[in-house]
């Protein structure tokens, strides 16, 4: 397979699973902007596409010659995604996101007078934090629930409730998505100073794990979950 800029994102990723470190080295989203077009998304970054597809179907050529398991998310039914990503990506949450709080705040008390942008990366992933804990909240109590009952009793009325409930999900998404673009931008890719600290170098290791379990669990649910309802 040789991928191309009319591929787009999500179908590069069900593909090539580490094609997400490459679009997130060039700052492609995959998840939230995951089912438009690579041509699109050069043409409005003003992104050079030959070298991103070269360094993608390189990277995938090589890839290929070892023995990987592709997960085919899409033989998932509804209900054993809804679990995979709850008991996988919303418990890691769960738990990181109070634990990674105590270091930004404490590398913003310690050096944010030396390093200004640690007020601003202080304040993102608080806004991030009670995102994402809201999300999930509505996720687990609300929409969940309702994708479970209309996998076992499907009917023209619930699915337009699952559709609207979907579309606030998305914008949640969306705004999530941002805040952790803004956080790689700020901190220059999650990229700690020269003099940095063993907590700041663990914070910025910790933001970037952060970020790609987000990505991978946005993406599940926006291109593999919603879309094939």
């Amino acid at each position: 397979m040789i991928f191309t800029a009319e591929h787009t994102p999500a179908e590069v990723i069900k593909v090539f699973p580490k094609a997400s470190d490459l679009f997130k080295k060039h700052r492609i989203d995959f998840c939230c902007g995951g089912d438009k077009q690579l041509s699109e998304t050069f043409s409005e970054g003003k992104i050079d596409e030959t070298i991103v597809l070269t360094e993608l179907n390189t990277a995938y050529d090589n890839w290929q010659q070892e023995d990987h398991h592709v997960t085919n998310w899409d033989a998932y039914s509804p209900s054993e995604l809804i679990d995979h990503i709850i008991h996988t990506h919303h418990a890691y949450l769960n738990e990181e996101l109070p634990a990674l709080g105590q270091f930004v705040t404490k590398i913003f008390r310690v050096h944010g007078t030396n390093h200004p942008h640690l007020k601003e990366l202080h304040k993102l992933y608080n806004d991030f934090k009670v995102e994402m804990e809201e999300h999930m909240i509505n996720e687990e109590g609300q929409v969940f629930p309702l994708i479970k009952e209309y996998e076992k009793n499907p009917n023209k009325d619930l699915l337009q409730h699952i559709h609207v409930a979907n579309g606030g999900l998305e914008d949640e998404h969306e705004t999530a998505g941002n805040v952790l673009k803004r956080m790689r931008e700020i901190t220059n890719d999650f990229e700690p100073p020269l003099d940095a600290c063993n907590s700041y170098r663990i914070t910025y290791a910790r933001l970037s794990e952060m970020e790609s379990d987000t990505f991978q669990h946005v993406h599940l649910e926006n291109n593999v979950l919603f879309k094939n309802l």
